[in-house]
C-alpha cells in the first residue's frame, strides 16, 4: 500500500487549467482516469487527510503509485479525451459497464441494389437504415413477420439470393406472399427499393397513411365483389395494428428523444434506456454499474451518455435527452452532444406532464433491474468467494488466489506440440489474457519437458518486464547473465514492430485479441504482456508435470507463486514434493473451480493444436512455390487433376495452364522435383489406404484433411 504523500507532486507544478489526469499503480497500469475544469483544484482533492477521502477514493490513491495529466484547451475536449482514455485502458476503480453487451437492430440495406431486412449488430455501416435497438432479436422478427404481409421485402442471404437466381425459383416466403421475389424478376429493382422505402417509413412512425391506404383498397375491392382480395387486404391491416401495438404511443407530440434512468445503491447502480422515435418506444437497453469511485447520480448519467453516444453520431443522437439528474458542469457535455449529432441537443430533467410520465416507467424498469441484478450476484458472489476460500485452505495459501493461471500441453502423437495458458481472475474467466505457445525446445512427444519449458518462458518474460520497469533496484535482478540463459536478455526477441520470441527457445506465439505492439506500450499504462504474476499455477496432469512447473519457477528464483496439479483420473490435486494427493469433497465448489480451469485450458490448447494440424494436412508443395497464388495454384490442380499428374507434366505442357508463363513453369517444374511425394494417406471416414493421384487431389480441394495415420490413432492418441 504505498502512501500518497510519496508521489504527490508539488502545487507549483499542477496547472490551473482544463484536462484529464490518470493514476497508475507501481506496474504502471492506469488504474483511474478523471477530467477537471482545473487539475490544480481537482487533484489537491486527493492528496488530503486519508480520513477525509471516501473508502472507495482511499483505497485508489492508496493503490496508486504516480499521477500524471494532459492540459487541454475546452472542458469538451477533456469529455471526449476522458472517454477515450476509458475504454482505451480500462482502469479498474472507474465506472464498469457490466453488461456493455451488442443490442440488435432491425436494419434495411439501402446501401444494396435489393435491399434487405434483417438483424444486425455491431458498427453500424454507411447506407443501412437501422431502427431499435431491441432487447431481443425475437422481438424483431416478431415485427418483420408482421410486416412482410403488406411490406413484401427480401430478408435473404446474398448466397440464397443467388442460388434463387441461378435456379429461377424463389424461396418459401416468394411462394407465401411474404416476399416480392426480385430473384425471379417478379418486381424490378426499383419497384422493390420502393417497397423498402414504404418499410423505412412506417417503422419510423408514419403508420395512419399506408393505413388509410389499404382501407381504401380493401372497401373498394368489396364493391366490386372481390371478395377474397378484400379479405387478404383486411388481414392485412389487422397486421400492421398488431405490429404499431408492439410500440404504442407513449409521447403524442412524436417526439424523437432518449430517457435515461438510474437506480443506484452504495456499492451499484442501473442504468436503463428508452429510445423514444415518432413518439413511440422503439427500443431499450440497460447495464449494470460497478460503483468503484465516489460518483454523484449527474455523474453517472454523464458516463452513460458517453457510453451511449461515443461511438455515434448524427440522427443516432436525438434531439432531445431526458435525465434523472443533470451533469456537473452541464454546458461542456451538452455541447459534446451537439457536435455529435451536427444540430442542437437538448439535455433536461423532464417536470411534467407525459414525458415525466415516462420517465418514471423507466426508473422502474431501473428498480427492477438492480433489485434482479443483485439478487443474481450475490449468490454468484457468495460461490465464487467460497471456491477461493476452499482452495486457498486446502492449499494452504496465505490468501485466497484471486488471479489463476493454468497450462496445458497438446499434440497428435508428438506432432505439433502446442501449449495454452488461461486465466482466472476473482473466479471468473480473463480471456483477454489467454495465451498460447509453440513448443519449439525440442521436437517429439514429452509433456513434462514441454510443461517446463512453458513455465520458463511465461516467467522469464515476467522477469524482464520487472527488471525493464525498474521495480528492482540495480544488482537485485533475479535473472541470471546471458551465458547462463542461452542470451536471452530482457530486452533479446523483444521488438515493437515483430512478434514476441524468446530465443532460448523458439518463437512464443501471442495469439490473444490485443493488437501486435499492444503489450510493449507499458510507458502509457496499457497491459502488458506476461507482466502480472499469478498468486497460484495450476497445471494439467500430475506428480510429474507438478514437479517440472516448480523446477522451473526455482531455477528462475521465483518463491511466491504457489504451484498445483490436477490429474483427470481421479480428480487429484498434487502439490510440489508431496508423495499424497489433497483431495477435495466432489461437492467442493474449490475442486469445481479448478476442473473448470483445467477444463478451459484443455479446450484451448486442443482447439489450437487442431488449428496447426489441419494447416499441415492442407500444405502441398506448391506452397513453396514463390510467388504462386491461390488462384494459380488451384488452376493448375484444376488443369492436370493432382499433383502427381503435374509432377510428372513437361514445361511446356506446364505452360498451357492460364497465367502460367515459361519462367513460372520452370519454378514449379523445379520445386515439385526436389519436394518429396506425400505418403500413402488414410481415408479418416473408411480407414482405407487411398491411391496417390486420389490423396494428393482430395488434399489439395476438399475441406477435410488427410491423415497419415489411422482414424483411432488421429483422435485417440490427441490431447
Amino acid at each position: 500500500m504505498a502512501d500518497p504523500s510519496s508521489y504527490r507532486p508539488k502545487p507549483g507544478q499542477i496547472p490551473d487549467s482544463p484536462g484529464v489526469y490518470r493514476f497508475r499503480d507501481e506496474h504502471r497500469r492506469v488504474i483511474y482516469v478523471g477530467k477537471a475544469k482545473s487539475l490544480r483544484q481537482r487533484l489537491a482533492n486527493y492528496f488530503q487527510d486519508l480520513a477525509g477521502l471516501h473508502p472507495r477514493t482511499r483505497t485508489m490513491v492508496t493503490t496508486a503509485a504516480s499521477v500524471e495529466w494532459t492540459v487541454v484547451s475546452t472542458e469538451v475536449e477533456a469529455l471526449q479525451l476522458e472517454y477515450s482514455w476509458i475504454k482505451e485502458y480500462d482502469p479498474r476503480f472507474n465506472v464498469k459497464y457490466r453488461d456493455d453487451k451488442s443490442y440488435p437492430y432491425l436494419a434495411v440495406t439501402m446501401n444494396e441494389e435489393f435491399p434487405r431486412v434483417q438483424v444486425m449488430r455491431g458498427h453500424k455501416k454507411k447506407g443501412v437504415r437501422y431502427f431499435g435497438p431491441y432487447a431481443h432479436a425475437w422481438a424483431i422478427r416478431d415485427t418483420v413477420d408482421l410486416l412482410l404481409r403488406v411490406f413484401p421485402v427480401r430478408t435473404c442471404s446474398a448466397g440464397v439470393f443467388k442460388n434463387a437466381r441461378r435456379t429461377g425459383r424463389p424461396c418459401l416466403l416468394g411462394y407465401i406472399g411474404k416476399c416480392s421475389a426480385p430473384c425471379v424478376d417478379r418486381v424490378s429493382a426499383e419497384e422493390h427499393r420502393e417497397l423498402a422505402e414504404e418499410f423505412c417509413d412506417f417503422m419510423t412512425g408514419r403508420t395512419a397513411t399506408y393505413l388509410r391506404r389499404l382501407e381504401k383498397q380493401m372497401m373498394a375491392a368489396a364493391e366490386e365483389m372481390e371478395y377474397e382480395r378484400a379479405a387478404r387486404l383486411r388481414d392485412d391491416i389487422e397486421a400492421l395494428k398488431k405490429a404499431m401495438e408492439k410500440n404504442a404511443v407513449v409521447l403524442a407530440d412524436a417526439t424523437d428523444a432518449d430517457l435515461i434512468a438510474v437506480a443506484e445503491d452504495e456499492l451499484e447502480a442501473a442504468v436503463q434506456i428508452f429510445h423514444v422515435r415518432g413518439g413511440r418506444v422503439r427500443g431499450q437497453r440497460g447495464w449494470v454499474t460497478d460503483k468503484v469511485e465516489e460518483i454523484t447520480t449527474g455523474a453517472l448519467v454523464e458516463h452513460a451518455l458517453q457510453q451511449l453516444y461515443g461511438e455515434e453520431s448524427g440522427d443516432a443522437v436525438p434531439k432531445e435527452v431526458l435525465v434523472p439528474a443533470l451533469p456537473d458542469p452541464l454546458e461542456p457535455v451538452q455541447e459534446w452532444l451537439t457536435g455529435r449529432r451536427g444540430s442542437n441537443v437538448s439535455l433536461r430533467i423532464p417536470q411534467r406532464g407525459d414525458k415525466r410520465a415516462l420517465m418514471e416507467t423507466v426508473e422502474r424498469n431501473a428498480q427492477q433491474a438492480l433489485v434482479l441484478h443483485k439478487t443474481k450476484r450475490a449468490s454468484d458472489l457468495a460461490t465464487r468467494s467460497r471456491a477461493l476460500e476452499e482452495i486457498a485452505d486446502a492449499l494452504d495459501l496465505d490468501s485466497a488466489p484471486l488471479r489463476i493461471e493454468c497450462y496445458d500441453i497438446s499434440h497428435l502423437q508428438g506432432d505439433d506440440v502446442v501449449a495454452s495458458m488461461v486465466v482466472f481472475e476473482d473466479g471468473l474467466q480473463r480471456k483477454s489474457e489467454y495465451r498460447r505457445f509453440q513448443i519449439k525446445g525440442f521436437e517429439g512427444q514429452d509433456d513434462v519437458r514441454s510443461m517446463h519449458e512453458v513455465i520458463t518462458r511465461r516467467f522469464k518474460r515476467y522477469l524482464a518486464e520487472k527488471e525493464r520497469t525498474g521495480e528492482w533496484a540495480d544488482g537485485e535482478s533475479t535473472l541470471t547473465d546471458a551465458s547462463s540463459d542461452g542470451g536471452n536478455s530482457p530486452d533479446n526477441g523483444f521488438t515493437p514492430s515483430g512478434p514476441l520470441t524468446d530465443t532460448s527457445s523458439g518463437p512464443l506465439t501471442d495469439t490473444s485479441s490485443a493488437p501486435p505492439g499492444h503489450g510493449l506500450k507499458d510507458d502509457e499504462g496499457r497491459p502488458k504482456r506476461f507482466a502480472y504474476p499469478p498468486q497460484l499455477v495450476v497445471v494439467d496432469g500430475g506428480q510429474p508435470q507438478v514437479a517440472a512447473a516448480q523446477r522451473a519457477l526455482d531455477e528462475l528464483g521465483i518463491d511466491d507463486i504457489a504451484v498445483c496439479g490436477l490429474a483427470k483420473r481421479l480428480e487429484e490435486v498434487w502439490l510440489p514434493g508431496e508423495d499424497d494427493p489433497v483431495v477435495l469433497p466432489r461437492t467442493s465448489e474449490g475442486l469445481y473451480l479448478l476442473q473448470r480451469v483445467r477444463d478451459e485450458a484443455h479446450r484451448f490448447a486442443i482447439t489450437y493444436q487442431r488449428t496447426k494440424r489441419t494447416k499441415r494436412f492442407r500444405s502441398s508443395p506448391l506452397d513453396d512455390v514463390p510467388g504462386l497464388g491461390e488462384t494459380r495454384k488451384q488452376a493448375l490442380i484444376k488443369h492436370f487433376g493432382s499433383v502427381k499428374k503435374l509432377r510428372s507434366a513437361t514445361i511446356d505442357q506446364i505452360c498451357e495452364v492460364p497465367g502460367i508463363g515459361r519462367k513460372t513453369a520452370e519454378t514449379i517444374a523445379v520445386a515439385l522435383a526436389q519436394a518429396a511425394p506425400a505418403a500413402p494417406a488414410v481415408n479418416t471416414a473408411t480407414g482405407e489406404i487411398m491411391e496417390d493421384e486420389e490423396s494428393e487431389t482430395t488434399a489439395e480441394t476438399s475441406g477435410e484433411p488427410v491423415s497419415a495415420g489411422a482414424p483411432d490413432e488421429r483422435r485417440g492418441q490427441e490431447r
